[in-house]
């Protein structure tokens, strides 16, 4: 009897999943056009596709070029994940951002990932509130490449971006990491900066007035750098020249997320990239807002989740983003900047 009511079972659920074998990529979300102009970046059929799903909060989406993969961290798994189209998920590191025996603070992982122009991968890691390196093309492990600006350690870096013509590498220093933030006992540096090593390895700190730094961006020609501000008291994307020698001047608010209306609690200015044109791709506040060259919003990219972060991928036309515990893609008519070591 047993067997027959199983039988019965498996015969209702086999045409579901054939049907889900056969079935297009799963959307999520919506895409919203506040202006026409967004009509020159994406498509009117396009959507935002399920690529994975079940993660605890995922951040700091890499695409890998050379290898075809798009590498992002699970900060409280404390895992690096790959996904690529020809062999979809896998476990790419684990013990990504604490090398410690208990876990430090809510999300101990690593965040934000980059790529050096030598091609190592650049790791944000919370618990161990460092910049670390994995050298790729070797069989080799996580190396520090700083954990301390004058002898006093970082509170917990969160994003990292390498210069694309001077060699430097920029990264963001919030307490989010730490087991009680701003406040925690641990803590030595008084402020929550923007940091620079420069090509010989000298540190500085280069934006100091900020609550709450988050996500970097540059344009494709270097000579701007975007950073967000995740304090809700002052919810705002920076805009900063970049002078010749690599440091920042000319700090103005480019976009204040403060107007942007309220979808989700704890939506605040994370992560952002630009495209080949300088458009901005900022999450916050209801999603991926799309924002013109000019500080203008053209559209919304909303996944139905608190958006983390974005990054380029495929030949640059396809925009990965990481909303909570999804993996979400949309294809674009957008150029993007893709990360290429150099030769």
């Amino acid at each position: 009897m047993r067997f027959l009511f199983l039988l019965l079972i498996w015969l209702l659920l086999l045409p579901l999943s054939a049907a889900a074998q056969s079935s297009p990529n799963l959307t999520k979300g919506r895409i919203i056009r506040q202006d026409p102009g967004l009509d020159q970046l994406l498509s009117p059929d396009a959507q935002l596709e399920i690529v994975g799903s079940g993660f605890t909060h995922i951040e700091g989406p890499l695409w890998v070029a050379d290898s075809s993969m798009l590498l992002f961290s699970d900060t409280k798994s404390r895992t690096i994940y790959r996904w690529s189209e020809q062999k979809g998920l896998s476990k790419f590191l684990e013990n990504s951002g604490y090398t410690g025996r208990m876990p430090h603070g809510e999300e101990p992982g690593s965040n934000g990932l980059a790529l050096d122009d030598q091609g190592n991968l650049l790791l944000c890691q919370h618990g161990d509130r460092r910049i670390a390196f994995l050298p790729l093309a070797k069989q080799s492990g996580l190396r520090t490449l700083t954990d301390n600006f004058e002898g006093k350690r970082y509170n917990s870096p969160n994003d990292v971006l390498a210069h694309p013509t001077n060699g430097a590498i920029y990264f963001t220093d919030p307490p989010f990491g730490l087991p009680q933030k701003e406040m925690d006992p641990l803590r030595e540096l008084p402020v929550c900066g923007v940091y620079r090593r420069d090509a010989k390895g000298k540190i500085t700190q280069e934006i100091t007035d900020l609550s709450r730094p988050n996500g970097l961006a540059f344009t494709a020609d270097g000579r701007t750098l975007y950073v967000s501000n995740s304090d809700s008291l002052r919810p705002v994307i920076m805009q900063y020249d970049v002078r010749s020698n690599g440091k920042l001047s000319n700090g103005r608010v480019f976009f204040d997320m403060a107007t942007l209306p309220k979808v989700r609690p704890k939506e605040l200015p994370d992560g952002l990239k630009v495209d080949q044109a300088g458009n901005v791709y900022a999450t916050g506040p209801g999603g991926v807002s799309i924002l013109s060259p000019a500080g203008k919003l053209l559209g919304t990219l909303d996944p139905g989740e608190v958006a983390a972060n974005c990054a380029w991928g495929d030949d640059g036309r396809t925009l990965y983003i990481t909303a909570n515990t999804f993996l979400c893609r949309v294809k674009t008519r957008a150029q993007g900047v893709v990360t290429q070591k150099k030769n």
